[in-house]
């Protein structure tokens, strides 16, 4: 059988971006102690150097998981409210999970940064409980709408150096 992926191009890596850089929360898929899956919505953002993170609670279950197995992937893209749900582009990064905890240098640093975009999390980034997961793409999965699949790089998202 044919491929029915594309050779990315120029728009797949401007719109893999965009989403990027657009999205504020994700579906992140996970695997539990016992094998089974886990797919939970999390809040989204970038490190200061793009890298894609996400702040959450050692009490929630997809932290423990991701703690015993690292290796995730996550959804970004929402449909609007019109149109076919879809049509509309969305990015799923297979990835490896790094935890930046509460009490680290580097958590103070980030912590400012995520701020920026997500003021409301002020009320709880203080919380001990809380740490950055960053999460390293190995691979994206671009569904730009009908007939438009792409895979793209660490570099063609952005991602890397």
């Amino acid at each position: 059988m044919k491929s029915r992926i594309q050779p990315t191009d120029e728009a797949a890596r401007d719109l893999a971006q965009k989403l990027l850089c657009d999205a504020r929360f994700a579906a992140l898929a996970v695997v539990l102690e016992d094998g089974s899956p886990l797919v939970t919505r999390v809040a989204f953002g970038r490190s200061a150097s793009g890298q894609p993170l996400s702040l959450i609670s050692g009490l929630a279950a997809h932290t423990r998981a991701l703690q015993v197995n690292p290796v995730c992937s996550v959804l970004i893209g929402e449909p609007s409210i019109k149109g076919d749900p879809l049509t509309h582009p969305r990015l799923s990064l297979q990835a490896t999970a790094t935890f930046v905890h509460h009490h680290s240098a580097p958590f103070k640093e980030m912590a400012a940064h995520y701020l920026r975009d997500h003021p409301k999390a002020k009320l709880y980034i203080g919380l001990s409980d809380f740490s950055f997961v960053l999460f390293s793409a190995n691979i994206g999965h671009l569904n730009a709408g009908f007939g438009k699949a792409f895979t793209l790089s660490p570099s063609d998202m952005g991602l890397t150096g």
